[in-house]
């Protein structure tokens, strides 16, 4: 097999892994059982989660890290199981390690399945924070179960992934198209694959 045929075959492979739907997935992967914008709130019982900044970033949702601190950042979970609909539940924020509350939301039921906790300052100041979400029992009925989970804030705008991916496709698309429409690169680049050959 020839360079050219190898180049070939190696961007139809590339544009293939780019647009598969896994890899476009929410989280970097397919289904839920690898979604990491998700938490067990009970074994086999999850809730998703997704955060926004509005303001700062209008177009895009974060999960693990949230980029700014001091805007507007919108915290929003889907019960992915309907009891919860039934049941009271409590959220709280908290700076960690110190355990400082910045955010807290009595405990309610949300009928509709999806909660957004709205933190119009955000949070603030950049480091690790906390979700504690938990299921308050009516009237003494069961004990309280708690769930957590992490995100970082104030790192900035971090490279997806799947942007990085993409912007790797075009870089080497652009490569190749100057590897087939200019003769001295094709020469270079022929002999520097020849000395590593051999």
């Amino acid at each position: 097999m020839n360079i050219a045929q190898f180049i070939k075959k190696t961007s139809l492979g590339l544009t293939a892994l780019l647009f598969s739907s896994a890899l476009w997935a929410h989280g970097g992967a397919a289904g839920t059982d690898t979604d990491q914008c998700k938490f067990e709130l009970e074994p086999t019982h999850w809730i998703h989660y997704t955060a926004y900044q509005p303001h700062a970033f209008p177009a895009e949702d974060f999960c693990g890290n949230i980029p700014n601190t001091g805007t507007l950042t919108q915290l929003v979970f889907d019960y992915q199981d309907m009891k919860y609909r039934n049941m009271s539940v409590e959220f709280e924020v908290t700076k960690e390690p110190e355990g400082k509350r910045v955010y807290f939301q009595e405990a309610a039921k949300h009928k509709s399945g999806t909660v957004m906790l709205s933190l119009p300052e955000g949070v603030p100041e950049a480091g690790k924070y906390l979700i504690h979400i938990t299921l308050v029992p009516d009237a003494g009925q069961g004990e309280r179960l708690d769930a957590h989970m992490s995100f970082k804030a104030g790192k900035g705008q971090q490279m997806s992934r799947n942007e990085l991916l993409l912007y790797s496709f075009f870089g080497f698309a652009g490569l190749y198209i100057v590897y087939l429409s200019h003769a001295g690169f094709k020469r270079a680049v022929d002999k520097l694959l020849a000395k590593l050959k051999g």
